[in-house]
């Protein structure tokens, strides 16, 4: 069983930044590829950010590209989520999940274990 634990969300203004984090549990971590997802309220679940396993390919969203970054620790089985210049429209819950093994993808049914979110809040 893979545990995921996110952390790092809170209370930002627009233009600020944070830094969202996942520890994943098991030894499997380097394995497979991850993604940041996030939901806001009223809206579906929607993909965020991907990388893979070694850290060589990487998706994002096009509403935040150029702002944020995902990155990965696979010897601390970590996985961050820098998110700069934040909007207002970037509220949501922010969910680290476990991609596929073999390849990274942007679409959420791809994905398996879910950690449980961390709120973002962006108001002034």
């Amino acid at each position: 069983q893979v545990q995921l634990v996110e952390s790092g969300g809170g209370f930002v203004q627009p233009g600020g930044s944070l830094r969202l984090s996942c520890a994943a549990s098991g030894r499997t971590f380097n394995t497979y590829s991850m993604g940041w997802f996030r939901q806001a309220p009223g809206k579906e679940r929607e993909f965020v950010a991907a990388i893979s396993r070694r850290g060589t390919t990487i998706y994002y969203a096009d509403s935040v590209k150029g702002r944020f970054t995902i990155s990965r620790d696979n010897a601390g089985s970590t996985v961050y989520l820098q998110m700069n210049s934040l909007k207002l429209q970037d509220t949501a819950v922010y969910y680290c999940a476990r991609g596929p093994a073999g390849y990274t993808s942007t679409s959420d049914p791809h994905y398996d274990y879910w950690g449980q979110g961390t709120q973002v809040t962006v108001s002034s």
